[in-house]
């Protein structure tokens, strides 16, 4: 709760912290429309899928370019751009007029997705660096305010916009004048620039990343099959009676990442990021378990630990990839976030197909498995970190 304060305290601290709600602000909103633009432009389930690869093919391809985009600009002035050029590039996929032009459109939203998520936390790693103070954490507990903005107030005043473009371009407004207010707090700061033998960067300087990059992947693929298919898991498996039952599970789950991202980095200054994340891993394969009995209060609870698992490894993973010191911050970041990103996206349909073979219980079994190994990796494998 420490990291919490002194992100209120002080603009040096808040500014970058909102760079991370403007991101989620803007994704949550688009989240709103998916049926919207599934039904204008009449496509089916598994083209809505494809379509949301997309966003994956574009933040895959933006991880060797988004360092030296960051090496050239610094991380302010990429940070700042990167979230003005998201802003505006998110009113392409509602003004989409086809289905190519849709998936192309979600082509470019993952270029500069991934462009500012590697900035903002290199961002954030540089500060730290600098100021001695963690806050990592806690600007992924503010992504995860963004969505409770984006889709909390923004599902309150949808009807209010009876064209779903002006509503993203309504929530792009106040991303970017809230980014222009608060911009000259970190604008300036350039980053770490690491010296090579002839200024050469080495895909096997990347290697000491290797493990961490493993457990991004499939601890945001936890993430993301927790979103799609927590509410149709109590549905179809635990027989939850409604809906709005139903959707309690994804709740709790996003309550306690929250409050655990809070409270993450008061923790990790404490006992270290290695420590954190294996206790982390843990408590999130206590929480799976739970689930897997199928029963409402327990699931409900396991949910609820699950969350709270998570919370933190991610924030600690780019923690500790901005402090590798082969690779800039930016570098160690892009990498690691890159192929995490692809996890959270990927994983949706991969197990959506392991339920339609077997049922959704084996999909939660396949996330059980997945912690495990995210797990057994930072116990035996860095040890140093």
């Amino acid at each position: 709760m420490q990291s919490l304060v002194l992100i209120l305290s002080k603009f040096r601290y808040f500014a970058p912290a909102w760079v991370f709600t403007s991101l989620n602000i803007l994704i949550a909103t688009w989240v709103l429309y998916i049926p919207t633009i599934k039904n204008k432009l009449v496509l089916d389930d598994g083209q809505v899928g494809i379509a949301l690869f997309c966003i994956a093919a574009g933040t895959l391809s933006m991880v060797p370019f988004s360092s030296i985009i960051i090496k050239r600009l610094g991380l302010g002035k990429t940070t700042f751009a990167g979230i003005v050029v998201f802003s505006l590039v998110f009113l392409f996929p509602f003004v989409a007029s086809s289905y190519v032009l849709l998936c192309l459109a979600l082509y470019v939203v993952g270029l500069f997705a991934c462009l500012t998520d590697v900035a903002m936390n290199a961002l954030v790693s540089e500060i730290e660096t600098n100021d001695e103070v963690h806050f990592m954490s806690a600007a992924h507990g503010f992504f995860s305010l963004g969505g409770v903005i984006g889709a909390g107030i923004g599902t309150l005043i949808i009807t209010y916009f009876k064209i779903p473009l002006h509503h993203i371009l309504a929530a792009s407004i106040l991303v970017i004048i809230t980014n222009v207010l608060l911009l000259k707090n970190y604008i300036n700061i350039k980053g770490k620039q690491v010296t090579r033998e002839k200024n050469k960067f080495n895909i096997k300087l990347l290697r000491p990343l290797l493990g961490l990059t493993i457990i991004a992947f499939l601890i945001m693929g936890g993430e993301g099959a927790v979103e799609h298919w927590s509410k149709l898991y109590l549905l179809d498996i635990v027989k939850v009676s409604t809906d709005k039952i139903a959707g309690y599970g994804f709740v709790a789950f996003s309550v306690t990442m929250t409050i655990g991202r809070f409270f993450g980095d008061a923790i990790s200054s404490r006992f270290g990021a290695r420590k954190l994340i294996i206790a982390s891993c843990l408590i999130a394969i206590i929480g799976l378990i739970g689930v897997l009995l199928a029963d409402f209060t327990i699931a409900l609870i396991g949910f609820a630990f699950v969350g709270l698992g998570f919370s933190v490894v991610i924030p600690e993973l780019f923690r500790l990839a901005g402090k590798s010191k082969e690779v800039s911050p930016a570098e160690g970041i892009s990498f690691v976030a890159g192929f995490g990103y692809v996890g959270f996206l990927i994983s949706p349909a991969f197990l959506g197909w392991l339920s339609k073979q077997y049922d959704l219980s084996i999909s939660f079994t396949a996330i059980l498995i997945g912690v495990a190994i995210a797990m057994t990796i930072m116990l035996f494998f860095n040890k140093k970190l």
